[in-house]
C-alpha cells in the first residue's frame, strides 16, 4: 500500500493538536494556534475546564482498561505528548504493555517519536483518523500490535474534528471490524447538547481555517457509534463524571464512554 505522504508544517495554519496543547498550558504552539484558541476560549469559557477534563477521562480510562488486562493500546489523533500520557499510566500497571500514537500533525509527530529513545513498547505511526485503512495496514504497526489479541482503541478528542459527511460511525465500523474480540473502544467527543445553532457556530468558527474543522455531535448519534459494544458503567456521559466527580462548569456538553467489543 502506497503511503500517504507526511503534513507539510504550515506555522501559519492553526492546528487542532497545538490549539488543545496551548488550552492545557503547553509550549508547543505558534501565533495562529493562540489566536485560534483565545477566539475558543471567547466562544466556549470553560474550554480550559473541558480540556482538562478531557485529559482526566482519558488517563482513568486507560488505567481501568490496563486494569481490565488490556496490554494493546492504539492511540489515534494522540496530540503532543502531556504528562502523564497514556504510555506511562498503562506501563505503571503493566510495564508490558504495547502503545502506538497515532497522528498526522507535524509537530506532534517529531516530539512523540522523541519518546522511543525513552520508552520502550512505544511506536509511532502518522497517519489520519479518517483512513482507517492507511492507518491499519502499516507494516510497522501490525509488527506492534497483534490485531488477534484484544487491542484498546483511543478516539480521545478526535472524532469532533469528523465532519458528518465522513461518517464517524462508519469509520468507527471499519476499525472495530479489525479488532479482536475483548478489544475496547474509549472516546470522548464535543456535544452541540444545550446549545442553539446560533452558539455551535460560534464555538466551531474558531477551527474554520485549522488543520481540521471543529463539528459539535449529537448526543443520540454518539451513541450509536457505540454499535457492537457493551458500554462500560457509568455509560457514555459527560467527561467530567465518567468514573469520577469533578465540578462541571456550566454551559458545557462534552461526552465520554468505554465499551467492549460484543462480538466473538
Amino acid at each position: 500500500m502506497q503511503q500517504r505522504p507526511e503534513a507539510a508544517f504550515d506555522p501559519d495554519i492553526p492546528s487542532t493538536a497545538r490549539i488543545y496543547d496551548y488550552i492545557l498550558g503547553g509550549k508547543d504552539h505558534f501565533a495562529a494556534d493562540r489566536e485560534a484558541a483565545e477566539q475558543l476560549i471567547a466562544a466556549q469559557p470553560a474550554s480550559r475546564a473541558t480540556a482538562l477534563a478531557n485529559r482526566g477521562f482519558l488517563l482513568r480510562a486507560v488505567d481501568t482498561l490496563a486494569r481490565s488486562g488490556i496490554r494493546q493500546f492504539l492511540d489515534i489523533g494522540a496530540g503532543i505528548p502531556t504528562s502523564p500520557n497514556v504510555h506511562e499510566v498503562v506501563q505503571e500497571v503493566a510495564p508490558d504493555a504495547r502503545i502506538a500514537y497515532v497522528d498526522n500533525d507535524p509537530v506532534v509527530l517529531a516530539h512523540t517519536r522523541a519518546l522511543r529513545a525513552t520508552a520502550p513498547g512505544v511506536i509511532v505511526v502518522d497517519g489520519d483518523v479518517r483512513h482507517p485503512e492507511e492507518i491499519l495496514e502499516q507494516p510497522q504497526l501490525r509488527d506492534h500490535l497483534d490485531f488477534d489479541e484484544p487491542v484498546a482503541l483511543l478516539l480521545v478528542a478526535v472524532l469532533h474534528f469528523v465532519r458528518r459527511e465522513d461518517d464517524p460511525a462508519a469509520l468507527i465500523e471499519q476499525y472495530s471490524k479489525r479488532l479482536a474480540p475483548g478489544s475496547c473502544l474509549a472516546l470522548t467527543v464535543g456535544s452541540s447538547a444545550g446549545y442553539t445553532a446560533e452558539e455551535v457556530a460560534r464555538i466551531e468558527a474558531p477551527y474554520r481555517n485549522a488543520s481540521s474543522p471543529l463539528t459539535l455531535h449529537d448526543p443520540a448519534e454518539v451513541a450509536r457509534w457505540f454499535s457492537g459494544y457493551e458500554l462500560l458503567d457509568p455509560g457514555l456521559v459527560s467527561i467530567f463524571k465518567w468514573r469520577a466527580d469533578e465540578p462541571e462548569p456550566p454551559r458545557v456538553s462534552a461526552l465520554g464512554g468505554v465499551g467492549r467489543l460484543r462480538r466473538g
